[in-house]
Parts: C-alpha cells; structure tokens; sequence
C-alpha cells in the first residue's frame, strides 16, 4: 500500500505516524507530505528518515489511500485532487464532515456504511468521537431523547501554539498567545469561534456530528466547549435523557462490552477517569455513571481520552484499515 500522511509535520501528523507504525499498518511505500516551507526536512519512520513532499508531489505519486491532517482549508483545495486521481482520503479536518454526499465514520459505529466509491471519508470532531463511543450503545438499547454535555478540552486540541503558550505560561515565560487569554490557572468557555447563534463551531459540531454518525436526528444535543490548562486529553460531562429506563449495572455492563470502551466506575476506590491515564491510549474511558434523580429516565456520566489518538490518529487509521480489510481501495 502507497502511503500518504498530508500534514506529518504537525500535532497530529506526528502521533498518526506514532500509530501506523505501533498498530503495522502494511504500508510499501510511504508519502510525508506537508506545506511548501516544510518540503526538503526529513521525519523518521520506524528508524527511516523520509524527505517531506509537497501537495502537487504527492497528488501525482497516487497514493492508495491519503490521510489528511493539515487544516480545512487544505482539505477543500486538495481532497478532490488526491480523490481524482484515485486515492482514498480520510480528512481530519472539519472540511467534509457535515457534508450529506460524505461519510463521516466511527469504524466501531458505522464503518460498514462504507463503499469503493467513498474517495473522501470524513474523520469526526476529537470531542465527537469519544461523546458517540459511549453513547452508541446505549442509544441502541434505551433511545436518546436529549443529551447536554460540558467538555473540558486540552490545549493540544488547539495545536503547537497552544501546547507552547501553556508551557510558557508555567515557566513565567512571556511568548505568542494561541488564545485571548491566559490558559494557566483558567478555563476558558470558547473552544473555536463563535457564531451567530451565540455558540462556538466545536459546541455546533457537537450538537450535530453525532446525529449524522448515528444516523438519527430525532435527538438533540446542547454543548458547552470549555478549554482548561491540561496538556493532552479531553473529558466531558454527559446528562442523557432517554425514552426507556434502565438499570445502572446494565448500562456499566452495556459500556464495557462495547469494543474501544473501558468502564472506569467505583467510587469506593476513587476510580474515575481522568486525562493523565488516557494519555497515549486508544480507548475511551466513562465513569461516575449515576443516575439522574431530578428527572426520569435521565443519566449522567463522564467521558476522557486522548484527543491526539482515538479523537483524531486512531481513528483515521482505524478507517484507513477497515478500507483496507475490506477492499474498498
């Protein structure tokens, strides 16, 4: 299989690198594509060091499958040229996700929706990915009426410059600000930009990403995005209202039977999730399941995982594998 990483250079990039090589996707000949001030470096793989290439470069190589990682602006300009030339893209990027004539995929939801004739998959918001991992299944058991979630997001969701001005912020350091405030010691509701509805991008692609991944818009969703001063991983706080009941050692054992979900659940032992554990996993870890007893029918939990990998590598690579397994390229 012929390889393409567009975007490699970045945060993503690098931890998508970090997860072809730990999970041996069979890969002949790879492609590290990134921006024309990029082109010429070198990055290692699995002890080799390639040349990074440009966009042009790369959509001429025709790779078998491209996975994009490099922004949304470069996903609309160069998706449909990689998909021209015959290559199946999985985008990282926010550019094709609420778009009806793409897919946008979960493989443990809804891979087998997948078809030869899908050049352009969509890779779902971090904060989505782990908010339907857990709602998937209870969903299909007790219906969904309503969920509210309150995400507490790291700052490598943002980027280097993020990560950058946090670190800079603990050393006492002045640098280049990423947000319009300080991060260290404070929580900031505006995760993305804000729009005319009042909410931010990240609340709206919460409250309508899960709909399309589920494939049933007879819920909804109300979200509030917060950023907070971890380094990596992000965690949400979940009240779901269903239409049918349910028992809470059911739901515990609904969640833990569901593949990439790991129930994390006894008070007595103060075992919660939390994101220093969710670092460099794959899983996607819930807890302080309770239910709500203000109201029937209602839950409430919390979700943590490591944004970097199931919310973006992973998942693109776990896509990429299923396209692969099933050869659809």
């Amino acid at each position: 299989m012929k390889i393409a990483v567009v975007g490699a250079t970045g945060m993503v990039g690098e931890v998508m690198l970090k997860v072809l090589a730990e999970r041996n996707f069979p890969i002949t000949e790879l492609l590290l594509v990134a921006s024309e001030r990029s082109v010429g470096k070198k990055l290692a793989y699995k002890g080799e060091d390639y040349t990074i290439i440009g966009l042009a470069d790369a959509v001429t190589a025709k790779p078998d499958i491209a996975i994009f990682s490099a922004g949304g602006d470069t996903s609309l300009e160069w998706a449909p040229k990689f998909a021209e030339a015959g290559t199946t893209v999985i985008d990282n990027s926010s550019a094709w996700r609420m778009d009806p004539t793409k897919k946008l995929v979960v493989p443990e939801i809804n891979a087998n929706e997948l078809t030869a004739e899908d050049k352009i998959i969509a890779n779902p918001n971090c904060s989505t990915i782990q908010l339907v991992m857990a709602l998937s299944p209870l969903h299909n058991k007790y219906t969904m009426k309503r969920v509210v979630v309150s995400t507490y997001q790291s700052v490598s969701g943002t980027g280097v410059k993020a990560v950058q001005q946090l670190e800079n912020e603990i050393a006492g350091v002045e640098g280049e600000m990423a947000y319009p405030y300080p991060i260290g010691r404070n929580a900031l509701p505006h995760c993305d930009v804000f729009l005319e509805n009042g909410y931010t991008k990240e609340e709206m692609k919460l409250a309508r990403e899960p709909q399309k991944i589920l494939n049933d818009r007879a819920f909804s969703i109300s979200a509030t995005a917060v950023r907070i001063p971890t380094a990596g991983g992000h965690s949400e706080s979940v009240n779901v209202e269903f239409e049918n009941d349910f028992e809470l050692n059911e739901v515990r054992r609904l969640l833990n039977d569901t593949p990439g979900v790991t129930v994390q659940d006894n008070p007595e032992t103060n075992t919660y999730p939390m994101p220093i554990y969710a670092h460099d996993k794959d899983d996607v870890f819930v807890g302080r399941i309770r239910r709500d007893e203000t109201q029937p029918n209602s839950l409430n939990m919390w979700i943590v995982a490591d944004n970097l990998r199931k919310g973006a590598a992973t998942n693109a690579v776990q896509i990429a594998e299923y396209v692969l397994e099933n050869k659809l390229v």
